[in-house]
């Protein structure tokens, strides 16, 4: 009986040894006709095409399709294009200040950057670039879209763009600038309430977070404007986030591989405040924005309000395709997810509660219940359109204070301020 058991275990690793070479002879075979059916039709292309098209090109059109057809974010970097990546990473260069992303196949503003060429010429999160100057972006990647509109400071260019809500195309003239951001922007409501301004996650953004945070005094709750932030560094985003949160994930970045999986925790000792919090984000909140909001929420750590965020949740990496890095690839390798699970990419982060731009509701007769104080600043703004001159104590208290106009053109900042001081009574019971 023991001898039969035996021989039977032997016959069993013998034929799952065998059924393994043959699954790897399968593959072998597979991956050897489909290289064999690319490099005839490679060969074929070259051979009988209309126009002579040499192998070099031939072969680096491929790669652009092959990416092209992954996903919007991965593409093929030629040895143009990866010296123009290293200039945006490098050094300065002509833009207009706008993030751009593939929504349903169209070349999309994921946001215009805060005082920026593209943001001062009006254009908006969610306007589609249907052309860049004269040329289609139909089927146009997302880095050959990004090259055509940088170019040299105080060089033109112009945007064919379709908006919501607009019977035809509009046509913005847009100067190229040097684009230089001012990421945060921290300003007082009140006495007792904290704006801050996030336009994108730069290398510092947690540290002057931090900063603001901490020199305000008797702070008692805090609204975090991440609109139109199309993202940036995640390790700030991560920062960000851990100053409101005391333990448990803040992301996790998963691949291919169950072990490619990367965890990043909150640590107690990096957490600066616990009062009441408000996020407010929308259409142009993407990546970084979209894993601190959305992370704030599923920790409860805060109400977000706005409108539904851009679904940017993928992880690009450059990975070099020659040695001497000239010519590159960027690959998507990874997805991020947030502490519930949840992934960010093509769904976004969906508001606590949905509020839509626009000026705030007010009594129509209010214009005319004028105090002394309010007639006073009238006054004193008639006299500057006379003068030119406008007193250097309103320009100071404009930049560090949110004031009743500010609330009364931003729908979306005046229920997060109401919401937020709902929030602190309930606190305080």
């Amino acid at each position: 009986m023991k001898k039969f058991l035996l021989a039977s275990s032997i016959a069993l690793v013998f034929l799952q040894t065998l059924f393994s070479q043959e699954q790897k002879e399968e593959l072998t075979q597979s991956r050897f006709e489909s290289l064999t059916k690319l490099t005839q039709v490679i060969g074929t292309v070259e051979k009988y095409y209309v126009d002579d098209v040499k192998l070099e090109e031939i072969v680096d059109k491929a790669i652009k399709g092959l990416m092209q057809e992954l996903d919007a974010h991965s593409t093929f970097l030629d040895k143009k294009s990866s010296k123009e990546m290293s200039i945006q990473t490098n050094g300065e260069f002509g833009g207009l200040g706008i993030t751009v992303g593939m929504r349903d196949g169209a070349l999309t503003v994921v946001s215009p950057i805060d005082e920026t060429p593209a943001y001062k010429a009006g254009v908006k999160a969610g306007d589609i670039i249907l052309k860049i100057d004269d040329i289609s972006t139909l089927n146009m990647t997302l880095d050959e879209a990004v090259n055509l509109m940088r170019g040299k400071p105080k060089t033109s260019i112009s945007l064919t763009l379709v908006r919501k809500g607009e019977n035809k195309p509009l046509k913005i003239k847009i100067i190229r600038d040097i684009i230089k951001i001012q990421s945060v922007f921290a300003k007082n409501i009140e006495e007792d309430l904290l704006y801050l301004r996030v336009s994108s996650f730069d290398k510092k953004v947690t540290e002057n977070l931090k900063d603001a945070i901490i020199k305000k005094s008797n702070l008692k709750g805090i609204i975090l404007d991440l609109r139109n932030n199309p993202g940036g560094l995640l390790t700030q985003a991560i920062g960000v986030t851990d100053l409101f949160v005391d333990s448990g994930i803040i992301v996790s970045q998963k691949g291919r591989e169950a072990t490619d999986e990367e965890k990043f925790y909150a640590k107690y000792s990096n957490s600066v405040t616990k009062v009441p919090l408000v996020v407010l984000v929308n259409g142009g909140s993407a990546s970084a924005s979209e894993i601190v909001s959305g992370s704030l929420q599923d920790h409860k750590r805060a109400v977000v309000i706005g409108e539904k965020t851009f679904g940017k949740g993928s992880v690009q990496a450059v990975l070099p395709i020659v040695k001497d890095r000239t010519e590159n690839i960027k690959l998507t390798i990874a997805k991020y997810y947030l502490p519930s699970g949840r992934t960010i990419q093509a769904k976004g982060i969906t508001p606590d509660i949905i509020v839509h731009p626009g000026k705030t509701v007010s009594d129509s007769n209010s214009e005319f219940q004028i105090k002394e104080a309010d007639l006073k600043k009238h006054l004193e703004g008639e006299l500057e359109k006379v003068d030119g001159v406008k007193q250097e104590e309103e320009i100071v208290q404009t930049k560090t204070v949110i004031t009743k106009e500010d609330i009364a053109n931003d729908n979306q900042l005046n229920s997060a301020i109401n919401i937020l001081k709902s929030l602190i009574i309930i606190n305080n019971k």
